[in-house]
């Protein structure tokens, strides 16, 4: 597909002589969702000795009463065109220092936006880095070998590239962060979330922001001392908002701390493992079958508890088995255990295009 710019529009050649014309109306980044309902969309056809490269819609009618199907893959090309635009042309302009909060998850900087005080900006970062591929992420072979894999492993309740418009975006969004601003970055102690603060220092590695962190387990004590959390995503906006007040933010990230986490993240771009755990303050790989033991032994346990091996719906299978090892991501559990289905270690009923759709039980 043949683009080109000419900010604020941007035209796509999706025929020999269709064009769309997008109107940006924005400085939000789309997520494929916004694709038709942010911004003006236009379509016309090139006359006669028109050519693409001079055309200029402004000289011509647009063509009304018609649509156009086009391909799923075509869509991201033009919705990847029109963010980097934004991303061009963006200026994060502010009449005074408004500080900067990344979350490693979208829940979590949820939660932050609306428990912490204005001013600020929050990024949320998508996360999954825990699971999949990270070999070459930063480079666009070793990205879309990694979306590769999700997508050919992993049931996402929403769209399927969903994840992947929102990763780029979030990076988008860190490196528009203005130099002068600080920035308050948010974790736990999981193998997402570390990994995804070394993943996000690398991104800034070279802005000279003052840099301040705040693991979440930390710093947050709950009122029910049986009370246990592993995500920063289970904390509530009374709880972002009393780590905030408490924290005395006296001492920022050294050089030589930041250069450690990068260093750290840069390891982990060498692998092709799609399995991290987070155990005694360090990222471990381990082989993918991991947890399957854990998946069989909990399924058999159920099965004694009942009396009888009958049929367990798997997003049941996984609550129980979250409740008992809260740190694993409850999709990559979903996926190993449609291996073991496809591996003949477990019986399947039902269809297993979700968690809740298909039962298992033990061959």
């Amino acid at each position: 597909m043949k683009t080109k710019d000419y900010h604020p529009y941007i035209y796509f050649l999706v025929d020999s002589n269709i064009v769309f014309v997008y109107k940006i109306e924005s400085s939000s980044y789309l997520q494929i969702d916004e694709l038709h309902s942010s911004g003006k969309w236009e379509t016309y056809i090139l006359k006669e000795g028109d050519v693409f490269e001079t055309f200029f819609h402004t000289e011509s009618d647009p063509l009304e009463g018609r649509s156009y199907l086009l391909a799923q893959e075509s869509y991201l090309i033009m919705l990847d065109k029109i963010n980097n635009q934004i991303h061009k042309h963006k200026k994060m302009l502010y009449d005074k220092i408004i500080p900067i909060h990344i979350a490693c998850s979208e829940s979590a900087a949820g939660s932050i936006r609306v428990g912490l005080d204005q001013p600020k900006r929050v990024i949320g970062f998508p996360g999954l880095l825990s699971i999949g591929p990270l070999w070459k992420i930063n480079e666009e072979a070793g990205f879309n070998y990694r979306n590769e894999w999700l997508f050919e492993h992993i049931n996402f309740e929403s769209d399927d590239y969903a994840y992947q418009v929102t990763f780029k975006n979030s990076i988008r969004e860190i490196n528009d962060i203005p130099e002068q601003s600080p920035i308050y970055l948010w974790y736990g102690d999981n193998a997402d979330e570390q990994i995804c603060l070394r993943f996000i220092l690398h991104l800034l590695k070279n802005k000279p922001n003052k840099i301040y962190l705040l693991n979440t387990n930390g710093l947050h004590t709950s009122v029910d001392k049986n009370q246990k959390f592993t995500y920063s995503s289970q904390l509530t906006p009374e709880d972002m908002k009393d780590i905030y007040e408490k924290h005395t933010f006296d001492q920022i990230l050294s050089i030589q701390d930041r250069i450690q986490f990068v260093k750290e993240w840069e390891n982990l771009l060498h692998s092709k493992n799609v399995l991290r755990i987070y155990t005694k303050q360090e990222i471990k790989e381990v082989p993918e079958d991991y947890f399957d033991s854990f998946i069989l032994n909990t399924l058999k346990d159920l099965h004694e508890k009942r009396g009888q091996k009958e049929f367990i719906v798997t997003g049941e299978l996984i609550g129980h088995l979250f409740d008992l090892n809260p740190s694993i991501y409850p999709i990559f559990l979903e996926y190993r255990i449609r291996h073991l289905v496809y591996s003949g270690t477990l019986e399947l009923k039902g269809i297993p295009k979700s968690m809740r759709h298909y039962s298992v039980k033990l061959r």
